[in-house]
């Protein structure tokens, strides 16, 4: 009787610069949308870790904030985030754009790469947007700076190249236990995952000064005898002058936003929502490690 070939198992951390697609790459890979999405440097703030299973196995992904220079604690946190991901994992997919000049950011990750030892692949990502010479010229280029474990060329968004990935993972996983039931697609608590939510959408509608002064925060969800959801929210804003803004003229920015997430939070729950958001001011909350705590971050940090 033949046997079953083993499965393989295993954690990959995805990392690169802000705004490069590892977190459209990561939702793709598992078939589902977690992580936001915006075209917005900094749009992930926590690690945030999801879960592909199929009959070779399992790989547990952790998506990282992008790694660039810190202006204030909030950044410093996510670099860090991003930084303690790495010894943790198994392979790095180390996600760049196809550019033929590596900047001072993707030279800092080479030589964090270098110093920890583990298989890299290395993806070059959004090659939608560039002709095939120059896509050539960033694959060249990268290659003589670490010695990739593979390299492959992807456009998470148009989902060109992106099964080659798992396939390439699989390749240097090792054998080992499935960590999770195949149904799991995240460990994020649903609380988390709906306040990422209304954050995309205020990323996605509001003006380019805003977004990085905002967190927000799931005050209340409880669910009803009859199956519907009640969510209450609050968007945390650092300047007065944004809370207008963001409530918009007559309640109109507030309420698309408001839309916008309840439909994304009713497509995941596949249940009714009903969500209230209201706007807070907390000034220089990224400066202050007690709000930064009281808003969720840090949670990860050893005790």
């Amino acid at each position: 009787m033949k046997s079953e070939p083993a499965k393989k198992s295993g954690y990959v951390a995805i990392i690169g610069r802000p705004n490069v697609g590892k977190s459209t790459l990561m939702n793709h890979l598992i078939g589902q949308k977690i992580a936001i999405t915006a075209n917005k440097p900094q749009t992930t703030r926590n690690r945030i870790q999801t879960v592909y299973t199929d009959v070779r196995g399992q790989i547990i992904f952790l998506d990282t904030p992008g790694i660039h220079k810190a202006a204030n604690k909030l950044g410093d946190y996510m670099v860090e985030e991003a930084m303690k991901t790495l010894p943790d994992a198994d392979v790095v997919l180390w996600i760049v754009e196809p550019d033929d000049f590596i900047g001072r950011g993707d030279e800092g990750i080479a030589e964090k790469l270098k110093e920890i030892g583990k298989a890299v692949i290395l993806i070059i990502n959004k090659i939608d947007l560039k002709d095939k010479e120059t896509v050539k010229k960033a694959e060249e280029t990268y290659r003589g700076i670490l010695d990739f474990s593979a390299i492959l060329k992807t456009s998470a968004l148009r989902s060109i190249n992106v099964s080659k990935v798992t396939d390439a993972i699989f390749k240097l996983l090792p054998e080992g236990p499935m960590y999770y039931d195949e149904d799991t697609v995240t460990d994020q608590p649903m609380r988390q995952i709906v306040a990422e939510m209304i954050r995309e959408k205020a990323l996605r509608l509001l003006s380019d000064e805003i977004p990085h002064g905002i967190a927000v925060t799931i005050e209340k969800m409880s669910e009803r005898k009859n199956g519907m959801f009640d969510i209450e929210a609050n968007i945390i804003t650092e300047k007065e002058s944004h809370k207008g803004i963001i409530i918009g003229k007559g309640g109109s920015m507030l309420k698309k936003i408001g839309t916008e997430a309840r439909i994304d939070a009713e497509n995941m729950l596949e249940a009714k929502v009903n969500l209230k958001i209201w706007v807070k001011v907390r000034e220089n909350w990224r400066d202050s490690e007690i709000q930064l705590k009281n808003f969720g971050y840090f949670e990860n940090e050893k005790k």
